[in-house]
């Protein structure tokens, strides 16, 4: 593969990976300023227009979100064109394609969320139900997108057999960052509609009060996410030591250690989050910041699967 040739759909491919991110942080701040109603129940529309006129902040920061979020369609058709004529039918094109297709899916349960009216101060189970399979959703996407770039520039035959239980290990690993997002996601709703008092007495009693049957059920799950991470956080950890140890190409290694240390920023963010009542600033870290963990696994296990043979 011709890597100068490539450079430039390389380029473009890491500038969608860098907007996806952009888009799904402003995302999570329309629910953090409860601005997820601020187009009423109005889709594509806003407020039944098409440019809301003196809208209020609310309006401005959920009209913003869906015009930045709007641009990713255009900007995912020159991307699949793009990889269409570079490489043909590939697994770049597979990936690029994907994620426009988890791009139009991200639209439309965004569009779901707002019909339904799901949004600002719903504290319903269908809300939080539906905002964690949101947030499978936007790994899914940014997984396919880095492997669009990543693949652009490594075309080694993938290989699971190859690594036998290694294999299982890190799809373990992959499965454990899923379901720990997914409880992440229902554990800030918690946060945003009913915020943490951080003048609260001792952790351990405070933890009691908030397993009290009188709390909301969004209250009660906040525990849930915490335990998960942590033996999530074990299990990855786990698995990029034994890519690190048991890896046969040189650049799996370098990946695992990069997913290792990303691991370790996660969990220092995470327990700053709680320590400091999770404020929305540290709510966009944490999620940036989950990201990156999903990108760094993502990119170890293909590497060792291509490195197997």
């Amino acid at each position: 593969m011709d890597a100068g040739a490539n450079r430039g759909f390389r380029r473009y491919a890491t500038v969608i990976v860098a907007y996806l991110l952009f888009v799904i942080l402003f995302g999570a701040w329309v629910r953090i300023s409860h601005s997820g109603a601020g187009c009423g129940s109005h889709w594509p529309t806003c407020n039944g227009v098409i440019v809301p006129v003196s809208p209020g902040i609310e309006t401005i920061i959920e009209f913003t979100h869906r015009v930045t979020s709007g641009l990713l369609g255009p900007m995912m058709i020159v991307l699949v064109a793009w990889s269409v004529r570079r490489f043909g039918r590939s697994r770049v094109t597979v990936t690029a394609v994907v994620t426009m297709v988890f791009v139009v899916l991200e639209a439309l349960i965004g569009a779901g969320l707002v019909l339904k009216e799901l949004v600002a101060d719903n504290d319903s189970v269908p809300r939080a139900v539906i905002i964690s399979l949101h947030l499978v959703n936007t790994l899914i996407l940014t997984g396919s997108a880095i492997l669009t770039v990543w693949w652009s520039q490594d075309d080694r035959k993938l290989s699971f057999s190859a690594l036998g239980p290694g294999s299982w290990l890190l799809l373990a690993g992959l499965l454990a960052l899923l379901v720990t997002s997914m409880t992440g996601a229902v554990t800030a709703l918690g946060d945003t509609l009913f915020p943490v008092n951080p003048s609260a007495d001792a952790m351990l009693s405070h933890v009691r009060d908030e397993l009290s049957s009188a709390n909301h059920f969004l209250v009660r799950l906040r525990i849930v996410h915490p335990v998960v991470a942590v033996v999530a956080a074990g299990v990855l950890y786990g698995v990029g030591a034994w890519a690190r140890e048991y890896a046969r190409d040189p650049l799996t290694p370098r990946l695992a250690r990069a997913l290792q240390h990303a691991i370790i920023a996660q969990v220092v963010v995470g327990i700053t989050t709680i320590g400091l009542a999770a404020p929305g600033f540290m709510q966009l870290l944490h999620l940036l910041m989950a990201q990156i963990v999903w990108m760094a696994a993502v990119l170890t296990a293909a590497s060792a699967w291509a490195g197997a043979r």
